[in-house]
């Protein structure tokens, strides 16, 4: 019995088809235009992403990845500089001023302090010296030095201030002890030449410019009646 040969029981493996052209059967699948639509893009192979998208690393990656480390540590050095100009430039010599201001003012408080308490000494040496002059004129008044009463024996060529004369002897010592009480020293001239009368002397000089000078100084003290006589 004769086999009829037909290509009906043969499974169709793919290449004995005329549509192929003798290429392997890809799996198509038409595009979706709904999701399309919606934004949704295909889904594409991992194999075709992965060649297409993978990132890749090299220097201009670490380039940038170092630039803001770079900015920081410039602004950080440009603040520094800032700081140590403003520091040394504004800051400290300001502040020296400041102190070289604060120096003097206190040098010339402690000049002034210095001048106040040297017046101070002062007035209170002027005030203890005249409270001690006050004390001795007191004293003196109290008590006042006896004053020398000398009888002059023999004529010494010197000129003597008279401020009286007397004919008793003993008026002139009455006198005399009394200007004495008071401090005065006295020189009793005795009579001489043709004048009788015994003469009460309360200064001598050598000539008779300044016995006439002090003579006349004395007159407040003495009255007008004084005059000056050679012995």
């Amino acid at each position: 019995m004769a086999m009829k040969d037909t290509n009906e029981d043969k499974p169709n493996n793919g290449n004995d088809s005329e549509d192929n052209f003798g290429l392997p059967d890809l799996d198509y699948k038409p595009i979706d235009r709904t999701e399309e639509k919606a934004g949704k893009q295909p889904e594409e192979s991992t194999e075709t992403t992965g060649s297409r998208y993978t990132p890749t690393y090299g220097a201009a990656g670490e380039e940038k990845s170092k630039a803001p480390v770079i900015i920081g540590l410039i602004i950080g050095l440009v603040i520094m500089a800032a700081v140590a100009l403003i520091y040394w430039y504004v800051w400290r010599p300001a502040q020296l001023e400041k102190e070289r201001q604060e120096l003097a003012l206190k040098k010339e408080k402690e000049e002034q302090e210095a001048k106040r308490k040297a017046e101070e000494q002062e007035k209170a040496r002027l005030a203890e010296e005249e409270r001690k002059r006050r004390e001795a004129e007191e004293a003196a008044k109290a008590n006042p030095p006896v004053g020398t009463i000398e009888t002059l024996a023999a004529r010494t060529g010197r000129y003597y201030v008279v401020i009286s004369s007397a004919v008793d002897g003993d008026l002139s010592m009455d006198y005399a002890k009394k200007l004495s009480a008071k401090g005065v020293n006295i020189k009793l001239i005795p009579p001489f030449g043709k004048w009788k009368y015994n003469r009460v002397a309360v200064a001598d000089h050598p000539d008779f410019t300044s016995a006439q000078a002090d003579a006349d100084a004395k007159k407040g003290e003495y009255g007008n009646d004084l005059w000056v006589i050679k012995y």
